[in-house]
């Protein structure tokens, strides 16, 4: 049912077929016009500034002329109109007329500048840099940026922008149509989303419909006729159905205007094509929408409607209670009405309305008549969260192609809203995780989730969120937590995504840096260097310089991926430093910023080498009392394993590598065990055992559960323990809950 770009009819159908791309102006007109609607909005408003703005773009663009054979002029004009109709003030308005001066004549910015102030040119200069760019895919993607950084400044650049689309979306028919083809892509792509996310759903509607009629003029056509031949008896219809709500308003005593919602043929399309639905069974063909007074007035109105007409059900939605990401606030509700035909109505009040309608314009609007009322000004600047949170994983985007795609899946991507312990809504995508919601509330909070709840039950990390749920999630107490890996898999939004591969970016930089000072010891230990502590900061800082690298971390990590070798590196160090003396003592490698072992030091030394980097193995955990045998690693020091480890098998097939080892823990010493948990299934045992754990002051790292099909559950925990004497109090403590008949060390995985 669908047809391609390149099977789009020739001009001269597409004027038959779509009339509205062909749109002209009548220039005198449309000065009285703009000068009228402004003054509509903002009476006391400066109008000379626009008169002026007017006379500079006209005598600049003067002889241009644009595709339609019209006088360039009508273009800003447009625009401009098209932004007085939203409520911009003057300024914004000069900046709409003056937006094309710079980039397309010989009207300089700072002439510009002194002629209309700071901000009109920033305004013009903004948009100015939007234009500039080609269109590419990498290219489009960064004009895409710009233009997300320059709306953090001032959304009026943005709102300028989408103005500027629009009239040139409604002169489509006078551009090539495989030009008109890609700009209706490109608009419903990024434009229509936009002006949605920024709830100005005039500007969305028309650009989705004129980029639909470009894209699929038969189809539009097609839509358009089958809607027109209902329009008579659907506005019968609808004239019934706002009789019937009018007495009810008159019956309540509530003064509002019922009125019938026009029909968006894009939004048909959308149902009948992608959906599959049938013309006809489309539920809002037949919409109606309420406007009152008050909040109070919009549930009163609902309960009449209900009382009158059957709700269908899980078709009522509260927007009021629960706004949408771009403030849309709005009952929705939908009823069987008259001849039991569904109904759709929407109930809101005046405020809501211009909200939904103007979106961040409205605001504008506001704001613009404001006399330092400050506490209006703090909401204003809070209805632009949005904004700012774009802005600021714009940034964390290196990837301009990346950044593109998120762009659209952030802007096109439906919303639940759920609720954290304390009652605070947080807006997620579709899909979205416990994880998601976590990286919502705070960054740290994220990285160390280990756990969460939905609605009182403990839920795995990776399900599914519902709007309305209560979610909390768990958090682990060790300062090196950090995310998994897996996460990735699972995560729907752009923040925690890019939160997640940001940790991993710094945490394989610290391995690398731990893997190269590793690296440069063994291999002066090979060499038998002398240089013990003579060796100093100042040294290896020097012989970062001479690689280009900014500080010594950065030659350690470059050393352990593999970009240095670590012969260069001796090299260069033993040229700088002066041999007095042989040593036989320990060599002594400054540390730059590097990352202590997690939790604390490993316990273990190795026999006349005690610098060496030790980790002990987690196949096996050892403790102090277990017999271990060292096993030299490429790039990663000493793994140390229990004696018994079925892994020591094949390490023993290289002896050259074995290495002996002693255990000698200090107060600091930290070591993994992990145990078993044997039990009989029943409700709250696993509550239970983690109770126990954390009395005995046990820092759970992961715990894995299973229930076999004789409901017995079977239980691996792993935790850090500084005192090994401690882990038969915890298996004892364990051991003595309810159901649990057997609790034990795992020694080997």
């Amino acid at each position: 049912m669908t047809e391609t770009a390149s099977s789009a009819p020739p001009p001269s159908s597409l004027r038959r077929l779509v009339p509205r791309i062909f749109s002209r102006a009548a220039r005198r007109d449309d000065v009285d016009k703009l000068l009228r609607t402004v003054r509509t909005h903002h009476p006391k408003g400066d109008l000379a500034i626009i008169e002026r703005a007017y006379a500079v773009a006209d005598k600049a663009h003067d002889g241009q002329k644009r595709q339609s054979g019209e006088p360039y002029i009508t273009h800003p004009l447009a625009v401009a109109q098209i932004l007085a109709e939203l409520g911009l003030g003057p300024k914004a308005i000069a900046a709409a007329l003056l937006h094309d001066t710079v980039e397309d004549t010989g009207y300089p910015l700072d002439e510009l500048a002194a002629d209309f102030g700071d901000e009109v040119a920033m305004l013009v200069d903004g948009v100015t840099k939007l234009d500039k760019v080609k269109y590419g895919d990498s290219a489009q993607a960064e004009t895409v940026r710009k233009m997300i950084v320059a709306m953090s400044k001032d959304i009026r650049v943005l709102l300028i922008k989408l103005a500027d689309r629009l009239h040139n979306a409604r002169t489509w028919g006078f551009v090539p149509p495989h030009k008109a083809a890609k700009k209706a892509t490109e608009t419903l792509e990024i434009y229509a989303p936009l002006a949605h996310r920024l709830g100005i759903q005039a500007i969305k509607s028309e650009l989705e419909d004129l980029s639909f009629a470009v894209m699929h003029p038969k189809l539009y056509a097609e839509i358009d006729s089958l809607v027109k031949q209902r329009t008579p008896q659907r506005e019968q219809y609808v004239q019934n159905v706002i009789e019937a709500v009018d007495a009810d308003l008159r019956e309540l005593r509530v003064r509002g205007r019922v009125m019938g919602r026009p029909k968006q043929l894009y939004s048909v399309y959308q149902k009948m094509v992608v959906r599959g639905r049938e013309f006809d069974d489309i539920y809002d063909l037949i919409g109606i929408r309420i406007l009152v007074g008050t909040v109070r007035d919009c549930y009163a109105v609902l309960g009449a409607i209900h009382a009158r007409w059957t709700p269908l059900p899980g078709r009522f939605k509260d927007y009021i209670a629960t706004p949408k990401f771009n403030l849309y606030q709005s009952l929705h509700t939908t009823v069987i009405g008259p001849g039991g035909r569904t109904v759709e109505i929407q109930i809101r009040t005046n405020e809501m309305h211009q909200q939904a309608e103007f979106g961040v314009a409205a605001h504008w609007k506001y704001k613009e008549r404001m006399a330092g009322g400050k506490a209006d000004a703090k909401a204003v600047d809070a209805d632009m969260a949005w904004i700012a949170h774009i802005s600021d994983w714009q940034a964390e985007t290196a990837d301009p192609g990346e950044f593109l795609d998120s762009l659209r899946f952030e802007i096109g991507a439906k919303e639940v809203y759920v609720f954290t312990p304390k009652g605070r809504v947080i807006g997620l995508p579709t899909g979205a995780t416990p994880v998601d919601f976590a990286y919502a509330v705070h960054t740290e909070i994220g990285h160390r989730t280990m756990g969460a709840k939905v609605n009182g039950r403990l839920v795995p990390l990776e399900s599914t969120l519902q709007s309305g749920d209560v979610v909390e999630v768990f958090t682990s107490k060790n300062p090196d937590a950090g995310p998994s890996q897996d996460w990735l898999g699972f995560v729907k939004s752009t923040r925690a995504r890019n939160k997640i591969r940001g940790w991993f970016t710094k945490e394989r930089r610290e391995e690398a840096i731990e893997q190269g000072k590793d690296s440069i010891a063994r291999a002066m230990r090979r060499q038998n260097l002398p240089l013990q502590r003579l060796m100093n900061q100042d040294s290896f800082t020097e012989v970062a310089r001479q690689f280009h690298y900014e500080d010594v971390s950065a030659l350690y990590a470059a050393v352990g991926e593999g970009h240095v070798s670590t012969q260069s590196v001796i090299e260069k160090v033993t040229a700088l430093v002066s041999v007095e003396e042989t040593s036989t003592g320990p060599i002594d490698i400054p540390v730059g910023r590097s990352r202590a072992p997690r939790g604390g030091d490993s316990g273990v030394l190795v026999r006349g080498a005690p610098d060496i980097l030790v980790k002990l193995a987690k196949c096996c955990t050892p403790v102090p009392g277990d017999e271990i045998v060292g096993f030299v690693t490429r790039g990663s020091g000493v793994s140390v394993h229990r004696g018994d480890c079925t892994n020591v098998r094949s390490l023993k097939e290289e002896p050259d590598r074995l290495i002996d080892v002693e255990w000698a823990p200090t107060t600091k010493s930290v070591f993994l065990v992990q145990i078993q948990v044997e039990a009989l299934d029943r409700s709250g045992l696993l509550s239970d055992v983690t109770r126990v754990l954390s009395e005995h002051h046990v820092n759970i790292l992961s715990a894995t559960v299973s229930t076999t099909n004789d409901r017995l559950a079977l239980s691996k925990f792993v935790f850090e323990m500084g005192d090994t004497v401690h882990l038969d109090r915890v298996l004892n403590a364990v051991r003595r809950i309810d159901a649990v008949y057997d609790v034990y060390r795992v020694t080997s995985s």
